[in-house]
């Protein structure tokens, strides 16, 4: 029996106000107490393992005050700040002295994260996030405010800063879809503010990407997520099991992007790949979100997508809004609305930012099973998205082992008189050596996966 997707928002809220960013004893406890289990439960995290000695020295060297880092990690599947956040905490400074590092003080990193967090986050969010030092930001509007405490936690503060130069979560692991600028203009910002003031201590990105090993179980979880991608599609059996896996992905996958053509008034065009298509419908999708919302097409697709989706919260948590009953009956019922609205517009916007990432190619038998993993978990969010829903719904898949792999780091300061000289140049130089770095981490990680395999 067909269950509908139960419509989360049907009236207004008051805007959500987050407490200024501190570090508390009490939530760090609670951290350490619940934070593994936590894991465990959601992701099935049984064991962490580390590779790559940049980010202890990197650690080391800002624990000491020698230099300021930014730690830039990569984030294709939602989970990576809870790991590392965790393992910074609870299992860095112990693996580090078996290198013989030493660190001047317990290591901890200060995460930034964007405002919406908290608002879908719920109460978790609310609690941990601002006790724990993360600092919020907004995607979409001016925030001078979290700017200057971003500025301020990395030319003064005592931790390194964490934050995904992805700008969001990316849905691949092997490979790298885009990178924002942002990471590393704050970055040549923060080193010209230092040497502004004759602070001789070098900015640094530390480049980390997170990779997953899954097993038996795994690989269980990965059929029985398949075969209900297969149910919701109208092509459950017994008979679909038995062919081959690439086959069984291509055709859900070109059932469900079908759906969204016929959504859309697209016609299908056999002559185009599939990419082609998909690219048709993510420009609908956001049109077709922008002309709802009565917003003007501006800026390029990211920007585009990050100003409906921040429209969209504010139509829901309104900014300006501290006591919602002091709204007459008419007007808090004509809010209630736009809030409903504003939900119904964002299943459009959800549809276009997973669909902007979602053309990687089908896998084979031959295929790595983290590989089949992440497609099927992709697939699935093509079809939820497809039905309304959002990252929220997205199915892990029981892990066996995390692999946090560190690169090289990328020196900003030493680029200050190019940066200087031509921003744009530097910044684009900077970008391209993070990238690098990135691509390191991958082939060194699938490296271990495959001995690991």
């Amino acid at each position: 029996m067909y269950k509908p997707y139960k419509v989360p928002v049907t009236r207004v809220f008051p805007d959500i106000k987050v407490p200024q960013p501190r570090i508390s004893k009490v939530v760090l406890l609670l951290v350490r107490l619940l934070v593994r289990l936590y894991l465990f439960l959601l992701f099935g995290v049984v064991k962490v393992l580390h590779q790559g000695d940049s980010l202890y020295e990197a650690f080391r060297r800002a624990l000491a005050g020698e230099s300021r880092c930014i730690i830039a990690f990569r984030h294709p599947n939602g989970g990576e700040p809870q790991i590392l956040g965790w393992f910074f905490l609870f299992k860095l400074k112990a693996l580090a002295a078996k290198k013989g590092i030493r660190f001047a003080r317990k290591p901890h990193a200060l995460f930034v994260y964007g405002y919406e967090v908290v608002r879908w986050g719920g109460r978790p969010a609310r609690l941990v996030m601002p006790n724990v030092g993360a600092m919020p930001i907004h995607h979409s509007k001016m925030d001078s405010q979290g700017m200057a405490r971003i500025y301020k936690a990395i030319t003064e503060g005592t931790y390194p800063v964490a934050l995904a130069p992805e700008g969001q979560v990316s849905y691949t692991t092997d490979s790298i879809p885009r990178l924002e600028p942002g990471a590393v203009r704050i970055g040549f910002h923060a080193a010209q503010q230092l040497a502004d003031k004759n602070i001789n201590c070098p900015v640094e990105i530390l480049p980390v990407s997170i990779h997953f090993q899954f097993g038996w179980v795994g690989k269980l979880s990965m059929e029985r997520l398949l075969r209900k991608i297969e149910k919701y599609c109208g092509f459950s059996g017994k008979a679909e099991g038995k062919h081959p896996i690439e086959e069984r992905l291509r055709k859900c996958r070109d059932y469900i992007l079908k759906m969204n053509e016929d959504r859309y008034c697209i016609k299908s065009d056999d002559s185009l790949s599939f990419n082609e298509r998909l690219e048709r419908v993510v420009n609908a999708a956001v049109e077709n979100a922008e002309r709802m919302l009565g917003i003007k097409n501006e800026g390029d697709f990211f920007a585009r997508l990050y100003k409906i989706r921040q429209v969209c919260w504010d139509r829901i948590f309104l900014p300006s809004l501290d006591n919602i009953n002091n709204m007459s009956r008419v007007e808090r019922g004509i809010k209630d609305i736009a809030a409903g609205e504003a939900w119904h517009i964002a299943r459009h916007q959800e549809l276009a930012d997973f669909g902007w990432y979602f053309r990687h190619p089908v896998p084979t038998e031959d295929s790595p099973l983290h590989s089949k993993v992440e497609y099927v978990q992709n697939l699935w969010d093509f079809a939820n998205r497809t039905m309304g829903g959002a990252i929220s719904g997205r199915k892990n898949i029981l892990i066996r082992k995390v692999i946090i792999q560190s690169g090289p780091v990328v020196n900003l300061s030493r680029r200050l008189p190019e940066y200087k000289e031509n921003k744009k140049a530097a910044i684009n130089e900077s970008l391209s050596e993070l990238e690098k770095a990135y691509l390191y981490c991958i082939n060194e990680a699938n490296k271990s996966l495959v001995k690991l395999d």
